[in-house]
């Protein structure tokens, strides 16, 4: 599904991503792990076309990503939460929802049902400004913007960042049923063990912007958590 090859990327004369290599298989439910400050966002952002890469290929099934935009990569079926959500705060909760429609290839131009049926409260609040939504539904307008897409992967920066708890075990059922009943890929940042256990299924470990171990989630043990997790 993704495939990620010695992979460098640079903020000026900072090297970020170090000849990173990573390989999301179709179906799974992958989470990125590793202590701030080690990659993981800009290895995401990298994906997504948002930032350049140095050097390295992306692969998308068999298409190479090299020099094509964000909006082409989303057309393609690649979805992205940023971290902090990044909704348009000025815009109404069904403007936000539409933004992504373009990048469909089936052409439809109507919100999909779908986000409604996993998300009731957007669908209660479609007049309202995204920005007077809480935390916990602002997160669920960002999924649901990135689903309109029709996405075949997902890519989700610590969508349980600042969430309330039952928002957050919310979000972390419907991720699951995203990904083991619609079978979307997912590709996530997370910080919090518990829930990178109850939602993932395979894991990747960064350090120094290196994948330096994964494999599947009942392989993560202390000795890893404690080297390069704990803080």
């Amino acid at each position: 599904m993704l495939t990620i090859e010695n992979l460098h990327q640079f903020y000026g004369e900072s090297h970020t991503l170090w000849d990173l290599s990573l390989s999301v298989e179709p179906g799974s439910c992958t989470c990125l792990m590793g202590r701030n400050g080690v990659g993981k966002t800009t290895l995401l952002k990298t994906i997504m076309g948002l930032l350049p890469s140095q050097s390295g290929r992306i692969l998308f099934g068999d298409t190479d990503l090299a020099g094509k935009r964000a909006e082409q990569r989303a057309y393609l079926g690649i979805g992205f939460v940023p971290q902090g959500r990044e909704i348009f705060p000025l815009l109404s909760v069904e403007e936000n929802l539409r933004i992504g429609l373009p990048a469909r290839q089936d052409g439809a131009r109507e919100i999909p049902e779908r986000i409604f049926e996993l998300f009731p409260v957007l669908k209660q609040m479609l007049r309202r400004r995204g920005g007077d939504l809480s935390g916990g539904q602002q997160q669920q307008l960002a999924i649901g913007r990135a689903l309109a897409i029709a996405p075949r992967i997902l890519l989700l920066d610590e969508p349980t960042e600042g969430i309330q708890p039952n928002i957050v075990r919310e979000i972390g059922d419907i991720i699951t049923r995203l990904n083991q009943e619609e079978k979307i890929t997912v590709l996530l940042v997370e910080q919090k063990l518990p829930f990178a256990r109850r939602v993932a299924n395979r894991f990747c470990i960064m350090d120094k912007g290196r994948n330096v171990a994964g494999g599947a989630i009942d392989e993560l043990d202390e000795r890893l958590i404690k080297n390069f997790l704990a803080v």
